[in-house]
């Protein structure tokens, strides 16, 4: 008689929130909420502010900036301080409001854990 073999035990997930859309995913990445976060408690912020304030490399803070740049949550602005190039970044309106979207969606699903 062969032995019975069983397979890892299904996970059970407890059920989405209903009427949740999903997590913006252009803000939920790490650095991506950093910045925008940062951006929010301040009017603007240049970019070497923002990559010490993140701790990050020039590399890192420049693709996920265009990313939110892309999404239309961030306007970026490129001057020059003498002979110094100056990149400065603010929170538009529409990144505002996904901010705004974002924060009470966590806030919905962490009620939703808690069983409230």
């Amino acid at each position: 008689m062969k032995p019975q073999v069983s397979g890892p035990k299904p996970q059970v997930r407890k059920p989405e929130p209903k009427g949740l859309p999903e997590l913006d995913r252009v803000i939920h990445e790490r650095v991506r909420l950093a910045i925008v976060s940062a951006l929010a408690a301040r009017d603007a912020m240049t970019f070497n502010e923002l990559k010490a304030l993140l701790n990050t490399t020039d590399g890192n803070l420049s693709v996920h900036a265009r990313r939110l740049e892309d999404a239309g949550y961030v306007a970026c602005a490129k001057t020059f301080e003498g002979r110094l190039p100056k990149t400065t970044y603010r929170l538009t309106a529409e990144g505002r409001r996904a901010l705004q979207r974002y924060l009470a969606h966590l806030e919905a699903v962490i009620a939703h854990a808690r069983g409230r």
